[in-house]
């Protein structure tokens, strides 16, 4: 599409950006692939991680709607529910967040996301998850309780993954299609750009970016809960809402553009593997990068495993997203302290 012609919605500044594109040139030479992170790990400190670029867009609309208490979801750990948290802190805004427990009578321990959700001054709500698989009323609930105390709450779905969050990955493709004329070989070089799914809106966001500003990238996402057709629809839904609210003059199809490598799930969403920690260690030594063992340590675990399996599977080129996610370490501490 001309996109002199593309209009973005109105967004606040909160993220540290552009993230810089490094290599990982000793995984690189072991996996045989020329291999580079985008580093969305340091959109910021406190606010870490990809989420922040969502939130830039949505919390927007919050205040245009001059909402004065946001409301959103996630597991106890949930990277986007400690941005969330900490971006309403700095807009002046309060904050509720509804988090996954086994036992909300015995929440964990406040450390990780939990602590900085608690220090930025988060209303924590504490939901087991058969009661999480029906959010969408608690979140009416919670609602309907602020607006009765005389209070304007504005719903943030998980993940901020809706057709407003993707423009934060819209936007963070125009970043990489200077990231890559950069690297050798510029814009020429195909690539595939690699990311973890765990609610869609970032994996949506690249796959309409990349459509919008013709990035010569194949984007493929490793899902680190549920599975490949639950995916699909999810990225599927977000990517053709965004196109139909926004007016995107792109050819767009869930079958062909939507592309999930399923399998790496592991234990479930959270739930760590020992390979999974050990690879999260090498990463580390290796690098000096570290990846947290939710998002990026499963997915990144997927595309060596893939590679193992097929070193040209994903071509010559690769670009993982580095979603942040740090504090997500802490609670592993006594599981990863094994490995070491």
């Amino acid at each position: 599409m001309n996109t002199c012609s593309l209009s973005f919605p109105p967004q606040i500044n909160l993220a540290r950006l552009p993230t810089p594109i490094q290599p990982m040139r000793r995984l690189g030479e072991k996996l045989a692939v020329d291999l580079y992170v985008k580093r969305d790990d340091l959109t910021g400190a406190a606010l870490s991680g990809n989420k922040i670029r969502k939130l830039e867009f949505v919390l927007a609309d919050a205040l245009a709607q001059n909402a004065d208490t946001v409301i959103t979801c996630g597991g106890a750990q949930s990277n986007h529910c400690r941005a969330t948290a900490i971006a309403a802190a700095m807009l002046g805004l309060n904050c509720r967040l509804l988090l996954r427990t086994p036992d909300p009578s015995n929440p964990p321990p406040v450390e990780g996301n939990i602590l900085l959700d608690r220090m930025a001054g988060a209303d924590i709500v504490w939901i087991t998850p058969q009661e999480y698989q029906v959010r969408d009323e608690f979140f009416e609930r919670e609602a309907a309780s602020l607006k009765a105390s005389g209070r304007k709450p504005y719903m943030i779905p998980e993940g901020a993954s809706s057709a407003l969050g993707a423009w934060g990955y819209i936007r963070a493709v125009e970043e990489l299609v200077n990231d890559i004329a950069n690297l050798p070989g510029g814009a020429n070089q195909a690539c595939t750009i690699i990311n973890a799914a765990g609610s869609g809106g970032t994996s949506a966001g690249l796959i309409l970016g990349a459509k919008i500003f013709d990035l010569n990238a194949r984007i493929v996402s490793v899902n680190v809960c549920d599975d490949r057709e639950y995916f699909v629809n999810a990225i599927g839904n977000i990517c053709e809402k965004a196109i139909a609210d926004y007016g995107i003059e792109i050819d767009f199809s869930r079958d062909r553009d939507v592309e999930i490598i399923d399998g790496y799930v592991g234990r479930g969403y959270a739930l760590s593997r020992p390979e999974e920690l050990e690879l999260l260690n090498e990463v580390a030594r290796a690098e000096g990068i570290f990846f947290d063992p939710v998002y990026t340590c499963k997915a990144f675990y997927g595309m060596v495993q893939e590679l193992k399996n097929n070193p040209r599977c994903f071509g010559e080129r690769i670009i993982f997203i580095h979603t942040g996610g740090i504090f997500g370490l802490f609670p592993k501490a006594v599981e990863i302290e094994s490995l070491l």
